[in-house]
């Protein structure tokens, strides 16, 4: 547990990640939280915008970390669709384990039935969804080149968006690298919004919503 515990302290501790691994660690973790089912809970959005303030501080090349982390974002997608193919609906009977909940698979689900293929540009900005989506678009049997549509303007939308945001706030905003803590809650924060909103509504509509059972 100590272990664990000290894996993911190392894991947050975001811009000693990012200068420890360098370009390789940013493309494993963009490749995991979109093509593994148990990469759900890396950093994506705050790992990227931290990306983009310390390239705006001159370490690493922005564009080249835009290039190579669409082409690793699409690719992950690409797998995470792959994994729906093979595995049918089958997938939602498997055992919860340590790194994979199904109540993860059915949000994903239920977000797909809503917005159909848009799903795969739209949960790229969203936590949790983004590496469910295109497992579930897989499972329900998008056709390829949709997905491989969406998917690449998803991609390429979310990594250039969140890497440009921390680069123009480190151009731009004095001292902002000394706040890099709150940024990063920030960030988090506005990831999280629209998930938040969404469980709002369904419950105002549950609230409002007239008892069957009533005579």
């Amino acid at each position: 547990m100590h272990r664990l515990l000290e894996l993911w302290h190392q894991l947050y501790n975001l811009e000693a990640l990012i200068r420890w691994g360098g370009y390789a660690v940013l493309t494993a973790v963009v490749f995991a939280e979109t093509g593994l089912l148990v990469g759900f809970f890396l950093p994506g959005d705050s790992l990227l915008v931290t990306a983009g303030l310390l390239s705006s501080q001159g370490f690493l090349n922005v564009y080249v970390m835009g290039v190579i982390l669409s082409i690793a974002a699409i690719a992950g997608d690409s797998v995470g669709y792959s994994i729906g193919r093979a595995t049918g609906p089958r997938i939602f009977t498997r055992e919860n384990s340590l790194f994979f909940n199904k109540k993860h698979l059915y949000r994903a689900h239920a977000f797909y039935e809503k917005y159909g293929a848009k799903t795969i540009v739209l949960a790229r900005f969203m936590p949790i969804i983004r590496t469910f989506a295109p497992v579930v678009a897989g499972v329900g049997d998008m056709r390829y080149r949709t997905f491989v549509l969406y998917n690449a303007v998803g991609g390429i939308l979310w990594v250039w968006a969140m890497l440009f945001i921390g680069y123009f706030l480190g151009r731009s905003v004095p001292g902002v690298r000394t706040h890099i803590d709150v940024l990063i809650l920030v960030v988090i924060f506005l990831s999280l919004l629209p998930g938040i909103i969404a469980w709002l509504r369904e419950r105002r509509a549950a609230s409002v919503q007239p008892d069957s059972t009533a005579p």
